[in-house]
């Protein structure tokens, strides 16, 4: 079956069907499921349970970086389940010392702001939670500014940084002492920030908030007012990390270093991991103030070792600058009224239609 017939199928007789039936029956409903049953994937492309092949835009949510079932992560994952799938923080661990080693000259940095620390844990949530508490522990301050339009997790404290209302209706009282200011406004930034913020916490490109990036100029003034007043500069990167905007992280695009960066989704090549980065002006944490079971562990870190062997070796970061810019070029010369603007960096890319996208987005999965 090709892509093009899926058009003709009838939802009901597609082997996908029951599958949707059993995780809607059972599943606990928070995110609504698609008619598709994703059973296979290689590369941009995955598969559905009628074999019907489709380009997969989503990137699983950002964390198909090197495609799906990249043959190196696979094979590390395999080999490294045969050695030691978890070993607790406590012990050391040959791979997971490798990785740490590995990813702190991944990250780049600048003289005296190098972020050469790394606390490891499970997704990009959990690196902000991790983030907050650091930025606490280290100021003895409590108060958060994030920005409107952020979106930072949906865990307590990363959901008490996120903008959108429907997300937090419910489930308040949140966190305490976290206030929003209109992103890239620095001038709403200087009103805002004073001495008893322990961080501002931003992304460099707000991706559920619609691909908006931040100005160089934001950024520099954000870290210049955090430096002035105390404050902890906190990068959320978990979406733009790993080449996504270009660069290896997109605030190396901005010639700004955080104090904190968050990183999780692509971090190893589909395997659940986070990580959270930190310079030197983060005080070092007391003993037993955070930890996390399964972080570290060594089946995620010799994931995230081959992935970063990949980003390297095949030249991931340049490819996704090149592609990136070429993609919107193209998109940018549609003459389509139904196209408000595209806007990107790399190939984290936003079209913004005019009228309901839901269509459009059903209309491109029977097309593959």
């Amino acid at each position: 079956m090709t892509a093009v017939d899926l058009a003709t199928r009838v939802p009901a007789d597609t082997a996908s069907a029951p599958l949707a039936a059993i995780e809607r029956r059972h599943g606990m409903g928070f995110v609504p499921k698609r008619d598709v049953a994703l059973v296979r994937g290689a590369g941009a492309r995955v598969w559905d349970a009628d074999g019907v092949e489709y380009l997969d835009l989503t990137s699983a949510h950002g964390v198909a970086a090197l495609g799906h079932a990249h043959p190196r992560v696979a094979d590390a994952v395999a080999a490294q389940a045969r050695a030691l799938v978890s070993c607790q923080d406590a012990f050391p661990n040959d791979v997971r010392a490798a990785y740490l080693s590995r990813l702190a000259r991944f990250l780049p940095g600048e003289p005296g702001r190098e972020l050469d620390r790394v606390f490891l844990c499970n997704s990009g949530a959990e690196a902000v939670e991790a983030a907050l508490k650091l930025a606490r522990l280290s100021t003895g301050r409590t108060r958060v500014l994030a920005a409107r339009g952020a979106f930072h997790g949906r865990t307590m404290g990363s959901l008490s940084a996120t903008w959108r209302k429907e997300y937090r209706e419910g489930v308040e009282p949140l966190v305490p002492h976290f206030e929003h200011v209109a992103f890239n406004d620095a001038g709403a930034l200087d009103a805002a920030l004073t001495r008893e913020h322990a961080a501002v916490l931003l992304e460099v490109v707000q991706g559920e908030g619609g691909v908006h990036a931040a100005s160089a100029d934001y950024l520099r003034r954000a870290r210049e007012m955090c430096d002035e007043r105390g404050a902890l500069l906190i990068l959320d990167e978990v979406q733009t990390g790993f080449g996504r905007t270009g660069r290896r992280f997109a605030y190396e695009r901005r010639g700004v270093a955080p104090d904190l960066l968050c990183m999780g989704k692509a971090i190893a090549g589909g395997v659940p991991m986070g990580g959270v980065a930190a310079g030197p002006r983060v005080a070092p944490p007391r003993p037993g103030s955070h930890g996390s079971t399964f972080g570290g562990n060594p089946l995620a870190c010799a994931a995230a070792l081959a992935t970063l062997d990949v980003v390297e070796a095949e030249g991931l970061v340049e490819r996704s600058d090149r592609l990136g810019a070429s993609w919107l070029e193209d998109l940018r010369a549609i003459d389509s009224r139904a196209v408000r603007e595209v806007r990107g960096e790399g190939l984290m890319i936003a079209m913004e239609l005019r009228a309901r996208v839901a269509p459009v987005l059903d209309a491109l999965a029977r097309r593959g």
